[in-house]
């Protein structure tokens, strides 16, 4: 647990002077990571999340003017979340208490809350901090709600999973919640810079020579995390060469050594549903590249190719369908060519699919077709089975004069005969101009047509007429 009382988290995290991660006592910042050390003191050191930071920007005037409610950041890893928070514990006159959710108890959350009762009597409101608040079970974050409600503590809670569907709605619904976005790249390359020009906290007293194309390639390989970035920098100088003049040099070559595998940050749930989103709308979009790209990202990151395949033949019908017939086949042999033949040959299978797709006609006329049709069911009276349409394979059937008038359409020139097929006309089915699908709305038309001839068709010359569906 960590758990710090108001004077003594002073003493700790700010230094007896005040000083951020100043070494006093014996206790020296350089056992501490770089990423720890760097962490803004400032808002003017504060790298990006400018939509909610900016100069007058509601966040940070509520921070500044020290009159905030209960947040909760969420974003991807290394963007700036516990960054802030410790920024607010700078800046804020109030008892400051920090909790880390993967090992937190209920316990622990009772010591903080009488804590802050006791405070409270004095006049002093609590600041709760709970990095990963998702990792909360239901009865931790239960266990807050009272607090929360009568004011005793204000909280502070982070996350890179959506709170939205990984913390409780009542807690969500307490809170402000402010999304980060991952850092761009000459936003890492500027925390970069600030490291090595930092002599009190940084690398700067190293004397660190490196070109702008090391510096662009950690930006790059840490994909908006400034924690990766710094910590590949750390290690960087660590096996840098020295120079004659005393000077590191990081070249490319160990900087490449360090970063063999590239970080991706693709976890499995709302990276998951926003990349899957992305892909299908690329498809839909017909952009084979764009579609492409996001396949290729979430096989990088370990996502089931199984899932993927699902989701490819759900669009070729959803997006395609009779547009082009053969998309659902196409579809269809990806998922059963990724279950024979497996990763990572697969990706060529889901590939083929993936561009097939998003290079076919598009028409979503099944969908809505099948979306009216289930509406008319759920709001409707439900229409029973013309008896003439009844099945008639059985003794009895006749009896009850099922199957009677009905009409064999192939007994009927261009095998068709107009007859009606639901007890009340429904319309469902519109088919666009689009591929295929153009050929269906033509053969329709002509249906309709031969509907509406006067005369009563007569059935062919040595007709069989079939009773039986």
């Amino acid at each position: 647990m960590i758990y710090f009382e108001s004077e003594f988290f002073h003493r700790i995290i700010f230094g007896m002077d005040g000083e951020l991660f100043e070494e006093k006592k014996g206790r020296s910042a350089d056992f501490e990571p770089l990423a720890f050390r760097m962490k803004p003191r400032t808002f003017d050191e504060f790298v990006g999340q400018s939509h909610i930071l900016g100069p007058g920007m509601a966040l940070r005037r509520l921070i500044e003017a020290d009159s905030f409610s209960s947040l909760i950041f969420f974003g991807p890893p290394g963007c700036g979340k516990t960054a802030l928070a410790f920024l607010i514990a700078r800046m804020t006159k109030k008892h400051f208490v920090s909790l880390n959710a993967i090992t937190a108890t209920v316990a622990d959350l009772r010591r903080i809350i009488e804590v802050a009762g006791l405070k409270r009597q004095g006049g002093e409101r609590t600041v709760l901090f709970i990095d990963e608040i998702a990792h909360f079970n239901k009865l931790q974050q239960d266990a807050l709600m009272p607090e929360i409600e009568n004011g005793t503590i204000i909280l502070i809670g982070a996350t890179t999973y959506n709170p939205f569907f990984s913390v409780n709605r009542p807690l969500v619904s307490r809170s402000i919640v402010f999304e980060f976005k991952k850092l761009e790249k000459d936003q890492i390359m500027r925390i970069i810079d600030m490291a090595l020009c930092d002599s009190e906290r940084g690398l700067g007293r190293f004397n660190v020579k490196i070109d702008s194309g090391v510096k662009d390639y950690i930006a790059k390989f840490s994909s908006g995390d400034a924690r990766v970035a710094l910590n590949i920098l750390e290690v960087a100088v660590s096996v840098g060469t020295r120079q004659k003049d005393g000077s590191i040099l990081i070249d490319i070559a160990s900087v490449q050594q360090i970063t063999q595998k590239k970080y991706l940050g693709y976890d499995r749930q709302d990276e998951h549903y926003h990349t899957i989103s992305a892909f299908i709308k690329s498809i839909r979009g017909s952009d084979p590249d764009a579609a492409l790209y996001w396949l290729a990202k979430m096989l990088v990151g370990g996502e089931d190719p199984a899932f993927i395949a699902r989701r490819i033949l759900i669009a070729a019908s959803e997006d395609i369908g009779n547009a082009d017939p053969m998309a659902i086949v196409v579809a269809a042999s990806a998922l059963q060519a990724v279950e024979y033949v497996g990763m990572p040959e697969a990706r060529i299978c889901l590939a083929q699919a993936t561009i097939y797709l998003a290079t076919a006609p598009k028409s979503n006329a099944s969908y809505l077709a099948i979306e009216k049709a289930v509406g008319e069911i759920k709001k409707e009276m439900t229409q029973d089975v013309p008896d003439h349409l009844k099945s008639t394979g059985y003794s009895g059937a006749e009896i009850l004069g099922y199957g009677k008038g009905y009409l064999y359409p192939h007994d009927f020139n261009q095998h068709f005969v107009s007859q009606p097929y639901t007890r009340k006309k429904v319309s469902f089915y519109i088919p666009s101009d689009s591929g295929y699908e153009r050929r269906i709305k033509i053969f329709l038309q002509r249906i309709e047509a031969l509907k509406r001839q006067k005369k009563q068709e007569k059935p062919n010359e040595g007709g069989n007429q079939k009773k039986n569906s």
